[in-house]
């Protein structure tokens, strides 16, 4: 524990000029007085830790000196790839893991480029979780994800409606989509490929054993191939439309841009108006009615009967409550 602190201090003072010792026991995460015997046992080792007096002292290497300590481990590379997702590698308990990578790097380079990691790191960020969309992480993340990382076979309970299934399942790859966390994983005893929601597991059991992966598996290409697949199933009804301009505009926002291209593919020649009638498929028409609000006046809806009813009474009792305020 120790060795790998005094390694990590030389890193951190020889990708910079000087550092404080206060600056050193928050990177290090521990005392003052320890980051003082450290550099003091670092010193007597032979590493040239010169230690400033005074209020605006420090840590510094002198004689250009740089320690060859830079190498990466697999899991460090591994994780280097994913520092763009600070929350992500958080929540999948890699982030020491990440920092421990970026700290070699930036240790590797010519003192002129030296501070690129943090340079990039101000000005670009991102945050996947939707606007004011906060999930809680799951709790067995991290264990999925160090099954993830190693070709670790487990052995799963999750929710599956008001029951729990038992499957053992080959962990390919972690995906986050809007907040949520997914398991992309191959049922052992189907050798099929599925996804699960990993807040419905409730119990991982890691193999011993290593797991064969199928070198043609391309985690990009199958998430996107089931994303739309599932868009797609979730519309199992149908309702027929009018849209002004500005309705076809807003239509990916209201409804989602699966339904929205599949509508617009099947609209005829724009009225007089600029008008649009087209057929949308929707998930039910309930849930088309709570969607088609927010267009408003943009949107007339022509068929089912039973809708363009409900939609006329909303519309009738947002207008007599409007009319409240201005008589």
């Amino acid at each position: 524990m120790r060795a790998a602190r005094l390694i990590r201090m030389v890193l951190l003072l020889q990708t910079r000029a000087s550092m404080t010792a206060a600056e050193l026991a928050r990177e290090l995460e521990v005392s003052e007085r320890t980051v003082a015997r450290d550099a003091q046992a670092l010193s007597e080792a032979g590493i040239p830790v010169y230690a400033d007096r005074g209020r605006a002292g420090g840590y510094r290497l002198i004689g250009g000196y740089r320690t060859r300590l830079t190498g990466l481990a697999r899991s460090e590379a591994e994780a280097l790839f994913l520092s763009g997702v600070p929350g992500a590698l958080r929540d999948m308990g890699l982030q020491d893991t990440a920092s421990a990578a970026r700290l070699k790097v930036s240790a590797a380079l010519l003192p002129s480029v030296g501070d690129a990691s943090r340079s990039a790191a101000q000005r670009f960020h991102l945050d996947a979780p939707a606007w004011f969309s906060e999930p809680p992480v799951p709790g067995l993340l991290p264990a999925l994800a160090e099954a993830v990382w190693d070709d670790r076979p487990v052995l799963a309970r999750y929710r599956r409606g008001t029951a729990e299934v038992e499957r053992s399942l080959e962990p390919y790859g972690l995906v986050l989509k809007a907040g949520v966390w997914y398991l992309c994983a191959r049922v052992a005893d189907a050798e099929v490929f599925r996804v699960y929601r990993i807040d419905r597991f409730t119990a991982v059991d890691p193999g011993p054993e290593r797991f064969r992966r199928d070198d043609g598996f391309d985690l990009p290409a199958f998430w996107a191939e089931r994303a739309a697949e599932f868009a797609r199933s979730v519309l199992r009804s149908e309702i027929t439309v009018r849209l002004s301009p500005e309705g076809v505009r807003q239509l990916p926002y209201a409804l989602g841009p699966v339904s929205a291209e599949e509508g617009i593919g099947t609209s005829g020649a724009p009225d007089e108006r600029g008008w649009v009638t087209l057929t949308l498929p929707v998930e039910s028409e309930e849930v088309a009615r709570m969607q088609l609000r927010g267009l408003g006046p943009e949107v007339e809806v022509l068929a089912p009967a039973a809708l363009r009813e409900l939609c006329a009474r909303d519309a009738a009792g947002a207008a007599a409550l409007y009319r409240s305020w201005t008589t």
